[in-house]
């Protein structure tokens, strides 16, 4: 296994802060669709056109509904067809359309 680049203490500190902020975007964004100011669509909508918000995956968004848990997403990931590391900016379009008409 090759090593990993050498980075200077600069370029660690601002992969390190992307990271920090890519996290917290995903975190904010899952706490909105729990809150139900954000729909299901509209995340969809919005992965689109935002990179940190595309690599969510698609359990994780699932389990953020309100009423939906960890098993139920499972389920309904399975019913699908759609793995379960899938991140929304993998989703084909008729994958798109039946996680829309599942949970809207």
């Amino acid at each position: 296994m090759p090593n990993p680049p050498q980075l200077t203490d600069e370029q660690r500190r601002a992969a390190l802060e992307k990271a920090a902020e890519a996290r917290r975007v995903r975190a904010e964004t899952k706490a909105r669709l729990k809150m139900g100011s954000l729909t299901l669509a509209e995340l969809i909508d919005l992965a689109d056109n935002d990179q940190m918000i595309s690599k969510i995956q698609v359990l994780a968004v699932l389990e953020s509904l309100p009423g939906v848990g960890k098993v139920t997403a499972r389920r309904k990931m399975q019913e699908l067809e759609i793995a379960e590391s899938r991140r929304l900016s993998g989703l084909g379009p008729q994958q798109r359309d039946r996680l829309l008409k599942e949970f809207s």
